[in-house]
């Protein structure tokens, strides 16, 4: 029997879709389709029940699930121990990031680690912070790294650094020439937002709640996927906003933005999450050492 054909399996049958699986995988629907049915043909009976577009594990396939990921936590030790005797450390690396942390956080520590290691090939999805812990999730990516709190108590979180949001406004603003910025004189502005489901715009609600305000003190005149948008809209005079400091070195530098502590400073946490499982490659280790060394080198971001 193929171990090709069971990692396919195991991978559908956590998803519960075929979808889902070839994404992760890397593979083409029909492919993964077709390991699948081959595997069926080996024990000679369904695996899945199909009705109406949604799959469920049969009795078989639920044996053979459990049965799979007991000889996959195997694998593992197994790969692990031979490689710490050899000294090697390879394979392929799926991590996901939320688009601030993509974008101005791990270009630095992915090519440093690259260089120490490698034989190690890293892949990089990006997403809102919901979107990396729905792929930690379901297994779609190794390790996630996101810029807001992670309620699902069944992954591990563990704190990266701390990041420092400012509000940003184009020279020349009313507020331009301010050493620090109180949150209720930026509810006097159009302001520009990031869209649902992303960690900077959950960490400012929360932040604005904590302080007694809410969303609806603000006067959102648009929501931008990303922090590039949002930047070349506040240089346009289209509004103002609050960003991550990381995002802001070359803007700050050629003088086309103002950047301007909140009186009452608002941080938040860059963390890894990933699954808690006892066995994982060898690989993923020694990233996630080196990530945490890197964020003990560089704990926090500042004016």
């Amino acid at each position: 029997m193929s171990d090709r054909r069971l990692h396919v399996f195991f991978t559908v049958a956590k998803l519960l879709s075929f979808t889902k699986a070839a994404e992760s995988l890397h593979m083409t629907q029909p492919a993964v389709t077709f390991q699948v049915r081959q595997l069926e043909e080996y024990f000679n009976t369904r695996l899945f029940d199909r009705t109406h577009n949604r799959i469920s594990l049969t009795e078989a396939g639920s044996r053979v699930y459990e049965f799979a990921g007991r000889i996959f936590v195997i694998y593992d030790e197994m790969e692990n121990a031979v490689k710490e005797l050899t000294g090697e450390v390879s394979g392929v690396l799926i991590i996901g990031a939320s688009t601030t942390i993509a974008e101005y956080m791990l270009p630095a520590l992915l090519g440093d680690f690259k260089n120490r290691f490698p034989d190690v090939n890293v892949r990089l999805k990006v997403s809102n912070t919901d979107g990396i812990v729905s792929m930690v999730e379901n297994n779609i990516i190794d390790l996630g790294v996101v810029e807001a709190p992670v309620s699902n108590k069944n992954l591990a979180v563990e704190l990266c650094k701390l990041d420092q949001l400012v509000a940003i406004v184009p020279p020349g603003h009313a507020l331009a020439h301010l050493t620090s910025v109180k949150i209720e004189d930026l509810l006097e502005y159009p302001y520009i937002c990031r869209e649902e489901g992303s960690g900077t715009r959950d960490v400012i609600l929360d932040y604005l709640q904590d302080v007694g305000l809410s969303a609806n003190n603000l006067d959102i005149i648009m929501e931008l996927g990303s922090p590039e948008a949002i930047k070349g809209a506040v240089e346009a005079g289209i509004g103002i906003t609050i960003l991550s400091r990381a995002t802001l070195a070359k803007e700050l530098k050629l003088g086309t933005l103002v950047a301007l502590p909140l009186e009452t400073p608002l941080e938040r946490p860059f963390s890894f999450v990933h699954q808690k499982q006892k066995f994982r490659q060898r690989a993923m280790e020694e990233l996630l050492d080196f990530a945490r060394q890197y964020c003990l080198e560089h704990p926090t971001i500042k004016i």
